[in-house]
């Protein structure tokens, strides 16, 4: 084999290589994609099961706000949580932050939306950031992978329906 022949050989399989690498990067979960820009850590999120025991005692029980859109609160929601707003609508997000600008910022506060996967959400991770932003020391988001009515609900955990 040439020289010349050997640099090409080289060169093509570089290029297959990068072909190879980015067709990975395009095909793994999108969760796997999605946990390298969510604005919280794993020490700011609760799962359904520890929030349901949080909510059980009166005296530590955590504000729960959802985030997500009006019509799926008034479908159904976690018993107690309020709506102030959609995390994913610059109006959502103002009328959330007017809201929390009166909570003292180390109010115990967990949201969630679960209208969608949580990796295509584009509620939560606005809502996070911007009550974070705020100043808020003991945020937490609610992890439902995959829905409110899958994660929640179908789960038996307690909700009410809006009147």
């Amino acid at each position: 084999m040439s020289s010349r022949s050997v640099v090409r050989f080289l060169f093509l399989a570089a290029f297959v290589t990068s072909l190879s690498f980015a067709a990975a990067l395009l095909i793994l979960p999108a969760s796997h994609a999605q946990n390298s820009v969510d604005p919280w850590s794993s020490a700011q999120t609760v799962q359904p099961a520890d929030l349901v025991k949080e909510l059980a005692n009166p005296k530590s029980s955590p504000t729960v706000v959802f985030v997500g859109f009006q019509r799926l609160y008034t479908a159904g929601h976690i018993k107690g949580a309020e709506f102030h707003g959609s995390g994913g609508s610059p109006e959502g997000l103002a009328q959330l932050k007017t809201w929390a600008g009166a909570l003292p910022r180390s109010t115990n506060l967990v949201i969630y939306c679960g209208c969608c996967p949580l990796e295509r959400c584009p509620n939560l991770r606005p809502a996070f950031s911007a009550l974070r932003e705020m100043g808020f020391t003991k945020l937490r988001a609610l992890i439902l992978p995959t829905s409110f009515a899958e994660d929640w609900a179908g789960k038996g955990l307690p909700y009410d329906k809006a009147q």
